[in-house]
């Protein structure tokens, strides 16, 4: 198995990274054939999407997750920006792994499929993905 962290910086905003590029970068350089990828981020308050980028939808997703998830005073977890607490619920709706098929070295995503990064984590920008691919 190969790994490698990625060092990712999300900002002061509400974001979906798209690490497509970053994703099939880590494939080249581990000369990869065919096998799986995972992709994982190691924070309490992140999470891996399969979307498509660029169209809205990622947009369209961050609206869903503020009408589900309201940055409010509801939320027993209660240090940091208020409503925080929604932040540490985000990764049982939004898995913080994803693992995807690689097919004669090339992701076998979809048309329009992005691997993304999901932070609604304004307190925090600084964000480390493990990528592993295992042949």
């Amino acid at each position: 198995m190969r790994t490698r962290v990625l060092s990712l910086t999300t900002g002061k905003d509400e974001t979906i990274a798209d690490i497509t590029s970053e994703c099939e970068a880590f494939l080249r350089e581990c000369e990869a054939e065919s096998g799986l990828l995972n992709v994982f981020v190691p924070h309490a308050t992140a999470g891996i999407a399969i979307i498509e980028t660029g169209a809205g939808s990622d947009n369209d997703l961050l609206l869903a997750l503020r009408d589900l998830l309201p940055a409010d005073d509801r939320w027993e977890h209660q240090h940091g920006t208020p409503g925080h607490g929604r932040d540490h619920v985000l990764p049982s709706i939004i898995a913080p792994y994803a693992t995807l098929p690689v097919v004669e070295g090339k992701l076998a995503l979809g048309t329009w499929q992005s691997i993304t990064v999901v932070d609604t984590n304004v307190d925090n920008p600084d964000r480390k993905v493990r990528l592993s691919y295992l042949s």
